[in-house]
């Protein structure tokens, strides 16, 4: 094997999707063939004597993200080397093609348990439900890791006809699997699900514990609202940034008393989740414990008050949010800039245009977001710039302080949100004046994107947490020019 295979970014012979009409590439887009391409050495080591050798290939191969090697990794499924296997698995499960199905079941066979998980956890991104059968079999497999792995997949798909093999996890002797058939069930829903995960809250595992409580905040379950309050205070520490945005959710009056002490905690996590489930929930207390934490001497507090200002603040906090504009970490800056938008304080426009500059990912990514909440044409040149320079990215989970909708983010993934936040703002000035400028360059720039990367999932901005769905950066192209730029924040 000397090269790759000549094959459509599907794998195979088939025409790709076609683009809606009126939206064809353009002609000066169209790449003019030029010489082939030398052979890649990568290909050749996939059939190296060495399993050291192989193994590094399909890792290599397979972050390249490229469905042209699809068929080169199912040939690589046999392969004597277990981790060779287990990397195959593993490729063929980023590209998530329907087609992998049948090697990935076998994968799925596999007399070692690590192919299996590895297999499994392929399937919870490939979307064919004719393998739900052989996943549900995987749940009782000797080894907690493919119950995992199986559990995890069967998640993702939310398949009414899984209920009663996923519940029957609920009593598996390992945490791990416990855990993930309780996220698994939420995802499932029903009338009965409260009823079955409160229970959990009282589960001997931390991991599944926290698990009920997200589920159950998520729920809005106000049954479980005085349990939660009196754990608040007397959980471990790993456990209560779970149980305050879990209580912030449900929104029940009954926690703003264990909440208000949990934002003088001294860990300053537990004041961060205290302070934005206060926010979320809309207490009246939240407005002075906000306004009295931007001064905290944790940079994460003083942006979750920031933050929380943004939704029960008002023209009055003016003058507290604007110096958090120059505050030396970026976190605050940042919610400074989410809630000035937020609260529709345009008086603050050419702060908000110089936070597009900002040395940080995140402060640019909220400053994008708030240019294209005002649909603010004197940011045109700014947001344009920074378009050449972006690229879409694939949508990774930014780590959180506490797992689930609505939990507050500890690590950035502006890089990723970028690319979808300047397509809507600029479609939102684009829209209000009515200039026909930015609408044909936004249509060119998508007739350049290869389907790969139309296809794949974006997300933009949100004021609060990791905000909600992604959607295919086609369909926010279409939206965009259609001229339906949406409410803010609504894609994310």
């Amino acid at each position: 094997m000397t090269g790759v295979p000549k094959v459509d970014a599907a794998g195979s012979s088939a025409p790709g999707p076609r683009r809606p009409p009126g939206r064809h590439r353009p002609a000066a887009a169209r790449r003019a063939p030029g010489p082939p391409e030398p052979p890649d050495p990568l290909v050749a080591q996939i059939t190296d004597p060495d399993p050291r050798i192989r193994r590094r290939a399909i890792q290599a191969l397979a972050e390249r993200d490229d469905a042209r090697y699809r068929t080169l990794f199912e040939a690589a499924a046999s392969d004597p080397d277990v981790g060779v296997r287990a990397g195959v698995a593993g490729a063929l499960g980023r590209l998530a093609r329907a087609e992998s199905r049948e090697p990935l079941g076998g994968l799925l066979e596999d007399p070692d348990a690590r192919v299996r998980a590895a297999a499994a956890f392929a399937f919870s991104r490939i979307p064919d439900r004719s393998i739900l059968p052989r996943l549900v079999a995987r749940l009782d497999d000797r080894s907690a890791e493919v119950r995992y792995a199986a559990t995890l997949a069967l998640g993702h798909f939310a398949d009414p006809s899984t209920r009663s093999a996923l519940t029957d996890r609920l009593r598996d002797v390992h945490d791990r699997v416990r855990r993930e058939a309780v996220l698994a069930l939420d995802r499932l829903g029903g009338d009965t699900l409260v009823e079955e995960i409160r229970p959990y809250l009282r589960d001997p595992a931390p991991r599944v514990r926290i698990a009920a409580a997200v589920v159950l905040g998520r729920r809005q379950d106000s049954t479980s609202v005085p349990y939660l309050a009196e754990r608040l205070a007397k959980a471990p520490l790993w456990e209560r940034p779970a149980i305050a945005v879990a209580l912030g959710r449900i929104g029940d009056p009954r926690a703003v008393p264990a909440l208000l002490a949990a934002a003088q905690d001294p860990n300053p996590s537990i004041r961060v989740c205290a302070i934005h489930a206060l926010g979320t929930m809309r207490a009246p207390e939240a407005g002075p414990t906000a306004r009295a934490a931007l001064a905290d001497p944790a940079w994460s507090v003083r942006g979750a008050a920031a933050l929380a200002l943004g939704i029960v603040g008002g023209p009055e906090d003016l003058g507290r949010l604007g110096p958090l504009l120059r505050d030396p970490h970026p976190w605050p800056r940042r919610g400074a800039v989410y809630a000035l938008g937020t609260l529709d304080l345009t008086e603050t426009t050419p702060e908000i245009r110089e936070r597009l500059r900002d040395d940080d990912p995140e402060v640019r990514l909220a400053a994008v977001w708030v240019a294209g909440r005002w649909a603010d044409d004197g940011a045109r040149s700014r947001l344009l710039a920074l378009l050449r320079d972006a690229r879409p990215r694939p949508v990774r989970s930014a780590p959180t302080l506490a797992r689930g909708e609505g939990a507050v983010r500890l690590a950035s993934d502006a890089d990723e949100r970028l690319f979808g936040a300047l397509i809507m703002a600029l479609g939102a000035i684009a829209q209000r004046v009515g200039d026909e400028g930015i609408v044909g360059h936004l249509r060119e720039l998508y007739g350049t994107l290869p389907d790969a990367a139309l296809d794949a999932p974006v997300r933009a901005p949100a004021p609060l947490g990791p905000g909600g769905p992604p959607v295919p950066l086609r369909e926010l192209f279409e939206r965009v020019l259609a001229g339906d730029d949406g409410e803010a924040g609504d894609v994310c």
